[in-house]
């Protein structure tokens, strides 16, 4: 099983980005699903999740600029990240809990990152 995760670049500060994080592999079933970030210097922190029902949770940081999305479908994660600011800037790393086909348990898995960058 690989996280893929795609979207991050460089953007003004109140722009905006979408982020991708695409599962592969011998996938039954994904349940929990979340964005966290990372800033040089600073320790990794949540973002956003979704469990599997569907509801989100949003760091107070983000809240009513980010949205979180999964297309269970595509077994698909996204992050809409709206009104950027420069303190947005960190490497974002997606993280899901998945069962395996013929598991007895899930197990969790981060992607590889992607830099968002916001600077004028």
């Amino acid at each position: 099983v690989q996280l893929q995760a795609s979207g991050g670049g460089l953007v003004q500060p109140g722009g905006s980005l979408r982020l991708a994080c695409a599962a592969s592999g011998s996938i039954f079933r994904i349940a929990n699903l979340g964005w966290y970030r990372q800033a040089p210097g600073k320790q990794r922190e949540l973002v956003a999740t979704m469990v599997s029902g569907g509801s989100a949770h949003y760091a107070d940081f983000v809240k009513g600029r980010f949205t979180i999305r999964r297309d269970n479908a595509k077994n698909t994660l996204y992050l809409q990240m709206n009104s950027l600011k420069p303190e947005d800037a960190a490497v974002y790393y997606c993280n899901a809990d998945i069962w395996k086909y013929g598991s007895t348990g899930h197990s969790n898995y981060w992607g590889q990152g992607t830099q968002v960058t916001v600077s004028s």
